[in-house]
């Protein structure tokens, strides 16, 4: 247990770049003064480094171990341009998301500069049976949804919410099999939303990318095929973050 906490804040801080105690405790169940005792800890030994007063970023010693940097801002110098073209073209704000401890929280947005009228998804937390974005991470990694234990505590947010286990399930399969998660007014009426996952399997699988729109533009047709383009936008970026098979990735500083 004392090992998994440590591992957890160590996830957190490195995916935000920089993390606060207050954040850290934001995306998991520790009690404040824990989870000061333990990044202490971590910062004892190497593993995190204060930048700033109350404020740690992983430390020197961990990159050492790792070589990679996975953080918030260096995946956004590659993937905010491309969410920043796709949202000119397709007139509609564009969003990525990750996995931040047990959620999936939307990062980045980026919106049209064309003047239409678009609607913005927010930042912050996504529920995983409610959300595009969250279902397409949740879809390829199941561990996420302890399913035997959410029958019943799957919250309705309008009459369109997925609150059978059973149909989620139906669901997420049929995400895997497509590649691309929809939301149909399940959080909020009249409001829709399709992502996909950066990939399969590696980092890339706890990340999102997609669009949210009205339900009068995002119809069935426009969703299926704007699916087919964010799941090829997806794959471009996999592609220039360098992620391989074995699901590994190196952010160059020529991107």
């Amino acid at each position: 247990m004392h090992l998994e906490r440590l591992t957890f804040i160590l996830e957190v801080v490195g995916q935000k770049g920089e993390a606060t105690v207050t954040e850290i405790c934001a995306h998991s169940d520790l009690p404040k003064p824990s989870a000061y005792r333990l990044v202490q800890d971590l910062v004892g030994v190497g593993l995190l480094e204060p930048v700033a007063r109350g404020t740690f970023s992983i430390g020197s010693r961990l990159k050492r171990i790792t070589q990679s940097d996975n953080s918030d801002r260096l995946l956004l110098e590659v993937i905010a341009p491309a969410l920043k073209q796709a949202a000119t073209h397709y007139g509609a704000a564009f969003f990525l998301s990750r996995l931040r401890g047990k959620s999936v929280e939307i990062i980045h947005v980026e919106t049209p500069d064309t003047g239409v009228s678009y609607l913005h998804p927010g930042l912050g937390k996504r529920p995983l049976h409610a959300c595009s974005c969250s279902k397409a991470v949740a879809a390829f990694l199941p561990e996420l949804l302890m399913t035997s234990d959410m029958e019943g505590r799957l919250r309705a947010y309008t009459e369109f919410t997925v609150t059978s286990v059973e149909d989620l399930e139906a669901e997420l399969a049929s995400i895997r099999k497509r590649g691309f998660a929809e939301c149909v007014e399940e959080i909020e009426r009249g409001l829709c939303s399709v992502a996909a996952p950066l990939a399969q399997k590696g980092p890339g699988a706890t990340m999102s990318i997609g669009a949210t729109g009205s339900v009068r533009v995002f119809n069935p047709a426009f969703r299926e095929k704007l699916g087919s383009q964010i799941i090829r936008l997806a794959q471009d970026v996999s592609a220039k973050l360098a992620w391989d098979i074995a699901g590994e990735a190196k952010v160059s500083g020529d991107l």
